[in-house]
């Protein structure tokens, strides 16, 4: 309902800030980036939770919240990183109001691809480790032309909670494969790398 449409799992990922090494996030739209990964439009939403606590001290999420409504803004390298034109960002802070979100472990939030958002630098002796789930409409499929290519749609055939119990060869995974690796291009791209890197060792 959030994006309008059926969606699918697009990316996670664990963001582990660590006790005084943690380091400072840019700002940044995360469709800053996936423009560049091939998603014609910004139908697509991240999902942070918290592990940990998350507060000032330990570098917990900054947001302009409303900032979607600008649309995307010019990315470009930013104190070693890529991140939204700082000059941009500091006349929206003026106009949406600068939010630290503080959160408790197990908390959610939910934010468009074109929020921008930051984060400090872990400064206390607590950790901040966060899970970070991306989803994408499923009409929002990255061009295909990219490499190396980028999740696409594939549809999961839905079974009742019953199946589990029906299985009666634990054993045998013929068929159960989440996903073909003969056919899957990210699986190929890896397994090319994988084995250019072994040549050259």
């Amino acid at each position: 309902q959030l994006l309008g449409g059926e969606v699918y799992h697009y990316s996670t990922k664990l963001m582990m800030k660590e006790p005084l090494i943690g380091g400072r996030q840019e700002w940044h739209q995360d469709y800053g980036y996936w423009y560049q990964n091939g998603l014609l439009f910004p139908d697509a939403l991240s999902v942070f939770v918290a592990i940990d606590r998350c507060n000032k001290a330990n570098g917990c999420l900054q947001v302009l919240p409303g900032s979607h409504k600008v649309g995307r803004i010019e990315h470009k390298s930013v104190a070693g990183q890529t991140g939204a034109d700082l000059e941009r960002v500091e006349h929206l802070k003026k106009v949406f109001p600068l939010t630290y979100m503080e959160m408790e472990p197990g908390d959610a939030l939910f934010f468009h691809s074109n929020v921008l958002h930051a984060s400090d630098a872990n400064n206390s002796s607590n950790r901040r480790w966060a899970l970070i789930m991306a989803y994408n409409r499923k009409s929002n499929n990255p061009l295909e032309s990219l490499a190396p290519p980028f999740p696409r749609y594939t549809p999961l055939e839905k079974v009742p909670n019953s199946a589990i119990l029906d299985c009666t060869n634990l054993t045998d995974f013929s068929g159960k494969e989440f996903l073909d690796p003969t056919a899957d291009k990210t699986v190929k791209a890896d397994t090319s790398n994988r084995s250019e890197q072994a040549t050259k060792a």
